[in-house]
């Protein structure tokens, strides 16, 4: 916590404004276009209740195909299927770890030659850093598919100078207890276009009619951001550049503590932006280190201290393995080799130098 949190949130019961939506709601949203550059915000329960709007604004329903990143978290494939939608899975490339361009091309320019251009893609933007967006941008325009952009874990990164997540037809992040900045649980969904947020913003309010009595002409959802924790993200997104540069010193101090050690390869920081740094996450190559990942984490977790491997790849997972995948071999190595180290912003000198230790003291 920043401090700033709990002078918000004493406005929020100095006013009686206690319900979703208020004052504090409305700042949030003013104040996080200012930080990301997007035109319009709304602020919502959780990142998936805003990738969720985002897909059904896009118009993805029943059958429709949507191009998204394999290696993420459930929650970017999630609310595809809730529309009834099939997710395609798209390989990694090596120099950021996100969605590999010229996969997406090659696979749009297929689904064109057969007469069924996917309904959305949705880049994911990961650990903290954006995918190279140009190419991806260029390819969705190509074949008029509206790009989504999953910004859960990227917010304060840069893409040639400009946030990830304000590029696309809409962008997406998370606010959840483990990312950048908090308000325990909430997200944002972001957008240059002003329809867009006023339909999203709709149905997030139970699609309420403009009537004095309740009527709904559409399906809605109770997807707002209350006034309280509206306040505590104010809060949290005063010191976002803080919360990045003390993650970005976790990653100098262990890089500086490992990056000698034979084996050992840490995500790289693509030339194209700022990586956040959101955790800190390397391969080990057990022929080279003398132990696997697995040794590694499990050292870790003997002293009471979590890491955990990099995300399973969306098309191994049981619920998925059923729909198609792009590639695969890359974010398959990642997630075998991957492990992703504590990286909280209140880590101590002390706390980093633990986990350093034992990573080195696992070689062999």
């Amino acid at each position: 916590m920043s401090g700033l949190e709990q002078q918000y949130v004493q406005e929020v019961f100095a006013s009686n404004w206690i319900a979703p939506l208020g004052p504090q709601v409305d700042a949030f949203e003013q104040e996080f276009c200012a930080v990301t550059g997007a035109k319009y915000a709304l602020a919502l329960s959780s990142g998936t209740a805003a990738l969720h709007l985002a897909l059904r604004l896009t118009g993805v329903g029943p059958g429709d195909e949507v191009l998204v990143s394999t290696l993420t978290f459930s929650a970017s494939v999630n609310p595809i299927i809730y529309e009834g939608g099939r997710p395609i899975f798209i390989d990694s490339e090596q120099e950021s770890w996100n969605m590999d361009p010229g996969l997406l091309e090659e696979t749009l320019a297929a689904r064109a030659r057969a007469g069924k251009l996917p309904k959305a893609v949705v880049v994911v933007h990961l650990y903290g850093q954006s995918a190279n967006l140009e190419p991806i941008m260029a390819a969705c325009q190509r074949y008029g598919v509206p790009l989504i952009e999953d910004a859960a874990e990227a917010l304060g990164a840069t893409y040639r100078g400009k946030a990830p997540g304000a590029f696309g037809k809409a962008g997406i992040f998370s606010f959840n207890g483990n990312k950048i900045i908090t308000t325990s649980g909430g997200g944002m969904l972001v957008s240059d276009d002003k329809a867009f947020i006023d339909h999203a913003r709709k149905l997030a309010t139970q699609a309420r009619d403009p009537a004095p009595h309740y009527q709904h002409s559409e399906i809605g959802y109770n997807y707002r951001l209350s006034n309280i924790l509206a306040g505590v993200g104010r809060g949290q997104l005063a010191v976002l550049a803080d919360r990045v540069q003390a993650r970005r010193d976790n990653f100098a101090y262990y890089e500086e503590m490992l990056g000698h050690l034979p084996g050992i390869q840490f995500m790289p920081e693509a030339p194209w932006g700022r990586h956040t740094r959101w955790l800190t996450v390397l391969t080990i190559d057990p022929a080279q280190f003398g132990v696997d990942r697995e040794v590694v984490r499990l050292a870790l977790e003997a002293e009471n201290i979590e890491a955990r491997p990099v995300w399973k790849p969306m098309h191994l997972q049981p619920v998925f393995g059923s729909y198609e995948c792009v590639g695969g071999q890359v974010a398959e190595a990642f997630f075998r080799d991957g492990l992703c180290l504590p990286s909280g912003s209140s880590l101590t000198a002390e706390e980093r130098g633990r986990v350093a230790q034992i990573v080195r003291q696992a070689h062999k």
